[in-house]
């Protein structure tokens, strides 16, 4: 897996093609920014089809559910990198 810019950057790391294993809070972080982007984009398409008509209902409601999934996805990630701060 290439390492994004961003993280060898923040690590530190000016040789490019040197070997950086991500942290597990590295991986976290990089499939949240997927999932995030993937449930922005179902938003647009979601807006685009239903500015189309009804005919795209069977659609949209697909895309509804692929985009709650995202969601809950994000949250389970979300939840995992927030500390628990028991007051």
């Amino acid at each position: 897996m290439r390492i994004p810019d961003s993280l060898c950057e923040k690590h530190g790391s000016l040789d490019m093609n040197a070997p950086h294993e991500l942290t597990h809070e590295e991986v976290l972080r990089l499939k949240l920014e997927v999932l995030k982007r993937k449930h922005r984009d179902l938003d647009d398409a979601i807006a685009a089809l239903q500015a189309q008509g009804p005919n795209t209902q069977l659609t949209v409601q697909r895309f509804k559910k692929e985009k709650l999934a995202l969601k809950d996805q994000i949250a389970r990630i979300e939840d995992e990198l927030t500390p628990d701060i028991i007051a």
